[in-house]
């Protein structure tokens, strides 16, 4: 259970940042250069190759080096543990929110009878 909270730790880490969003969202269409992915960021390579580690460390992406060229790709299997997570909350919260509807209807139908 400790390993599954620590990988889960680092991927909301990894989603926390903007950047490494954008770079995600990017990914979703189609592997890409590690050049390409960071045209559109005002930032130097190194800071941004810091992000991609991060992304990489994560297990959120993984990267291929041919000849000089390092291309990004998604590891999409990992974001199933974040789904997973997230379905486990909402359970959670759509039976809090089904108990508490309950309870205004129980007592609305109590203050009626009155």
């Amino acid at each position: 259970m400790e390993n599954y909270s620590e990988q889960l730790d680092g991927l909301f880490q990894a989603l926390a940042d903007p950047t490494r969003r954008a770079v995600l969202v990017r990914l979703g269409t189609g592997p890409a250069s590690i050049s390409d992915l960071a045209a559109p960021f005002d930032m130097a390579l190194p800071s941004f190759m810091k992000h991609i580690r991060f992304l990489e460390e994560s297990g959120l992406i993984r990267t291929e080096k041919e000849g000089r060229v390092r291309t990004c790709s998604l590891q999409r299997s990992r974001f199933a543990m974040v789904e997973g997570w997230l379905s486990e909350q909402r359970a959670i919260w759509d039976g809090r929110t089904d108990r508490l509807e309950q309870f205004v209807l129980a007592k609305q139908d109590r203050e009626k009878g009155k």
